[in-house]
């Protein structure tokens, strides 16, 4: 497993700013957790979904194929990260 975290700089209130994602060796998406402007969250797994977030249809890209689109800030991020933003998955993160 690996794990990554993907800022979206955009202006679209209803995209995500930042998106969590647990991939499998091949790339699939185990478990995601999208970030909104307004500071809910959205989450999917393969037993479960949480608003509008869904598994991707297909493998996610290399870190350095996202970062080619310069509205996109990927990084990889440890097992505890992910976990820990996970278990807030049905909590809002306040915004200052």
């Amino acid at each position: 497993m690996r794990y990554i975290r993907v800022q979206w700089n955009h202006k679209f209130p209803d995209e995500p700013v930042e998106i969590f994602s647990e991939l499998d060796d091949a790339g699939w998406e185990i478990r995601k957790i999208e970030v909104f402007p307004d500071g809910s969250l959205g989450s999917a797994s393969r037993m479960e979904t949480n608003g509008p977030t869904v598994l991707g249809d297909e493998p996610v890209p290399p870190l350095d194929e996202i970062a080619a689109d310069q509205q996109f800030k990927p990084a990889r991020i440890s097992r505890e990260e992910f976990e820990e933003i996970w278990s807030r998955r049905f909590t809002p993160i306040t915004t200052n």
